[in-house]
């Protein structure tokens, strides 16, 4: 039963609930800040509220419209969400959002504060958070391929295309950065020094693929660079590394894959080919390099890793890109313009090739922090597949049947390999454990 006593309005009003008592203080002279503390003795309530929104044009003394306090830890809940969405624009939010007040027992919490606590256990938030995550990463990744390639059929200098794209993913970091959308990396000496030698390898492994696709086809590429494990094995076993007979069992398949991919490939070509060999071993030695020279600045995140990377990465490649075909693009520029008619058009596939390259690596570290390396390695495995499907969709690229088996065997091999390293790092950390 819940009485309402009214009294004058320089008085208090109050509710009277079982085992709960409510006093909100209103006043005609009420100042305009709000201010709501919230207490717990035993199962008493005290709330205090004080605010000029009580009284406002139009309102009668005998309508008092109250907002219930239970609303407080909802508004506390989504702007927290807004806050993580401005931080992570392109990925859904790293922790789930659900939470549940919870009040504050005897000695527990002296104070007598609303205490809130995450509620993480929710199966279904995290598959539908990672379908969320998986989805955006191959999506951004399809727009890449299609649209890189695209202006490279109508404009084929790759050193420029490379170098627009380095500079999209430089500009979109230092948005994030200047507008503190995300936290921005202690720049320091030796932390750049400890970089040039990442960028210089994710150059000519980004570079190398360009050209590769301005060669050949889109699947063709990707067939290839599926070999890349091969690489990681031989360079890390002569840097030291030692790998179980299950890794090296998993590269075989993966190079008679390939092999078979290529001696049956339509769209075969020398330089296609050497660029998606030579961009396997720039981004393996990216890899590598970057494990043994950033041991020290563990702190900074992945996303932020990538962003200083591709800004030094376009210091190292721009000016090569002037020196090797330069004096072509303005000849090359007019020939893209009468081939495509519209120049808006030319305009747009470039620009969204230099976006959704960006995006899609930024979706990959933010994927790689999400999940397991285990399900990002058979992720990007699958993706791969997705690409090639997707691309000899949309280019209608003729493909014979012993190319299809030659790709199937190489991306199978791929795939094994990813199960064989994921479970020799589950086994290193457990030894490191026991010890």
């Amino acid at each position: 039963m819940i009485s309402l006593n009214v009294v004058p309005s320089s008085s208090s009003v109050t509710f009277i609930k079982p085992n709960h008592q409510c006093l909100i203080n209103a006043s005609p002279t009420l100042k305009s800040n709000l201010l709501c503390k919230v207490q717990t003795n035993k199962n008493h309530l005290l709330c205090h509220r004080t605010t000029s929104q009580l009284y406002e044009p139009g309102f009668k003394s005998s309508k008092l419209s109250l907002i219930p306090t239970s609303q407080i830890p909802d508004s506390v809940t989504k702007l927290s969400s807004f806050n993580r969405f401005l931080s992570h624009p392109f990925d859904v939010s790293p922790k789930p959002n659900h939470q549940i007040v919870k009040a504050a027992s005897d000695g527990a919490n002296p104070e007598g504060e609303t205490e809130i606590v995450a509620d993480s256990s929710d199966p279904k938030s995290k598959k539908l958070k990672l379908a969320i995550v998986f989805g955006l990463w191959y999506f951004q990744n399809i727009v890449f391929n299609i649209y890189n390639k695209k202006a490279l059929n109508i404009f084929p200098f790759p050193w420029l295309l490379a170098s627009f794209q380095l500079f999209v993913g430089s500009l979109w970091m230092l948005v994030l950065w200047s507008l503190k959308l995300q936290p921005c990396p202690k720049i320091s000496k030796p932390f750049i020094i400890a970089l040039l030698g990442p960028a210089l390898f994710h150059t000519i492994g980004h570079i190398s693929a360009c050209v590769s696709f301005s060669k050949v086809a889109v699947s063709f590429t990707h067939v290839i660079k599926s070999a890349e494990p091969v690489f990681t094995v031989i360079f890390a076993s002569a840097l030291g590394d030692r790998y179980p007979i299950q890794v090296w069992l998993s590269i075989l398949p993966i190079v008679l894959g390939c092999s078979l991919a290529a001696v049956t490939e339509v769209s075969f070509n020398v330089q296609g080919l050497w660029g998606a060999l030579i961009s396997n071993v720039g981004f393996v030695l990216r890899n590598i390099y970057s494990k043994k020279s950033l041991q020290n600045f563990k702190e900074v995140n992945g996303l932020n890793m990538y962003g200083v990377i591709t800004i030094l990465s376009l210091f190292y490649l721009f000016p090569v890109a002037v020196f090797v075909e330069g004096s072509q693009w303005i000849p090359g520029y007019y020939k893209a313009i009468e081939a495509i008619g519209k120049p808006t058009t030319f305009y747009i596939w470039v620009l969204l090739s230099g976006v959704f390259y960006h995006l899609y690596n930024q979706s990959s570290y933010q994927a790689l922090d999400e999940i397991s390396p285990l399900t990002f390695s058979v992720g990007n495995t699958m993706k791969r597949v997705v690409v090639i499907v997707s691309s000899v969709i949309v280019f209608k690229n003729p493909v014979r049947l012993l190319n299809g088996v030659g790709s199937a065997i190489a991306i199978l091999g791929t795939f094994l390999y990813s199960q064989a390293t994921a479970k020799k790092k589950v086994e290193k950390i457990e030894g490191e454990k026991e010890e």
